[in-house]
């Protein structure tokens, strides 16, 4: 591969080819069948064959296929178990690698944003790319003063490759619904549409990791890395070395898995209130576990990667989420449905019934009904299955809610995080983390918890007191 592909003829021709292989191969499965193979055998070499090209299609392209394919990739964990193999090896691959740009157009960029002396910027710069993204690729390089960085390029032509990838996406997103039962494509291509100017603008991303390392800059559990430089087209960072989370979804104990989620699920629920921030790209390849003295996973810190795509929110997590929840679990559907209709989730032509409403939501926020939820495969691929099937109750009431726009962004995050999840097969402490930082979820009368969920370094901490939840 010689360049980024952007010419949109040249890739809306690659996008199409998608849902028409997925077709050919189909056809090409009966026939084999027909010829006496088993529907097994001729079904796992199916799924294999459209895996490949996913990845191969997306990963060539870059820019807004492979966007998508990366925020499609959390979402594995809910296809049955016959076609969960090929994908999931196949989109986890586009969480941390992709076909790489030529070392000539990286420099070209570098000396157009560095100036033509760029490499005086570096006492080392490695033009092999230690990672590839969806609009950049990342150098490891050793900076002038002699710290080690991750040296982030744009691809030449990302704008127009994102719109024009996303433009076609959503014409065929039917086409490519079955992939992931349960899930609606259209929405999450419109929304990652909305987001391309920030995305591209290194500026913006710059500003939120300086606002994240300063607040978590002393932290425990979370390290983020300080910006060195930044350009309109390149951002230099400190160097972050771990152990990437998608090893540790691959092969780490159970042990490592559940330090990882929860670390995760600290992350996520923290981050609004200490910055006013919402980090949304919480696919695995944004973090990694960085080791501590002990060289075990009980000190592990959660290292987190990419800025480009935030969600500001200066007052932290909008109250409604955290009250309609409490409301919820204590079994107050009235006072809950009636908060809902206010900001908009029932419209205001439509009445349901506020108990079939609270019997919805609830398996959804079945981890946060106990002290410790363990998060898996089997437990996503039935929520799937649950709102995906047309003669279901949860499927027809679900299709009567509605989603504001302003809370868009943060469902796609809870949901792309609950996915990483069910992929680690975590064992997680969700309700403690609610009730420290999601305002109004909290019982009235409780204390409002500390960060720490876990004593440092082995010492035994006292049991909390489960709050009694009327289900």
């Amino acid at each position: 591969m010689s360049d980024l592909p952007r010419k949109a003829v040249t890739r809306t021709a690659k996008l199409a080819a998608l849902p028409l292989g997925f077709a050919g191969r189909s056809a090409w499965g009966l026939g084999k069948r027909l010829g006496g193979l088993s529907a097994d055998l001729v079904g796992q070499e199916l799924q294999q064959r459209t895996a490949e090209q996913l990845f191969k299609v997306l990963g060539e392209l870059k820019g807004g296929a492979m966007k998508f394919g990366q925020a499609l990739s959390v979402f594995e964990s809910a296809l049955p178990d016959e076609l969960a193999g090929p994908y999931r090896a196949t989109l986890t691959r586009l969480q941390e690698a992709a076909p790489p740009m030529p070392a000539g157009t990286v420099h070209k960029v570098l000396e157009e944003e560095l100036g033509q002396e760029w490499r005086e910027h570096f006492a080392e710069f490695d033009d092999k790319p230690a990672a590839a993204a969806s609009i950049g690729q990342v150098h490891r390089a050793v900076w002038h003063d002699g710290r080690e960085v991750a040296v982030k390029v744009q691809y030449p032509g990302a704008g127009e490759a994102l719109v024009s990838d996303l433009t076609q996406l959503s014409r065929f997103a039917r086409l490519l619904g079955p992939l992931i039962p349960g899930m609606d494509i259209k929405p999450l291509i419109a929304e990652l549409r909305e987001r391309v100017a920030e995305e591209l603008d290194y500026g913006l991303e710059a500003e939120a990791q300086r606002t994240y390392a300063e607040e978590y800059e002393a932290d425990e559990d979370v390290v983020v890395p300080h910006v060195v430089h930044q350009a309109d087209r390149v951002l230099v960072s400190e160097w972050l070395e771990g152990v990437p989370l998608s090893q540790v979804i691959a092969d780490g104990s159970q042990e490592e898995r559940d330090r990882a989620g929860r670390l995760l699920s600290r992350f996520l629920f923290s981050g609004p209130v200490r910055t006013g921030l919402l980090h949304a790209d919480p696919h695995p390849g944004n973090f990694r576990l960085v080791p501590g003295d002990t060289g075990t996973s009980a000190d592990w810190r959660l290292g987190v990667l990419d800025f480009g795509t935030v969600d500001r929110l200066p007052e932290g997590l909008p109250p409604t989420i955290g009250e309609v929840l409490r409301m919820m679990l204590d079994g107050d559907a009235e006072t809950a449905y009636a908060l809902l209709r206010e900001e908009g989730f029932v419209k205001k032509e439509i009445e349901l019934e506020p108990e079939a409403v609270r019997e919805y939501l609830l398996p959804i926020v079945e981890p946060a009904c106990v002290e410790e939820f363990a998060f898996s495969r089997d437990w996503m691929r039935g929520q799937a299955a649950r709102i995906a099937d047309p003669r279901s109750a949860a499927h027809q009431l679900g299709r009567q809610l509605n989603l504001p726009p302003s809370y868009l962004l943060i469902h796609r995050v809870t949901l792309s995080t609950i996915g990483v999840l069910c992929q680690l097969g975590a064992t997680v402490r969700m309700r403690h983390d609610m009730e420290t930082w999601v305002p109004g979820f909290a019982p009235a009368e409780a204390p409002r918890p500390g960060w720490s969920e876990e004593p440092p370094h082995g010492e035994t901490a006292e049991p909390e007191e489960e709050p009694e939840i009327a289900l």
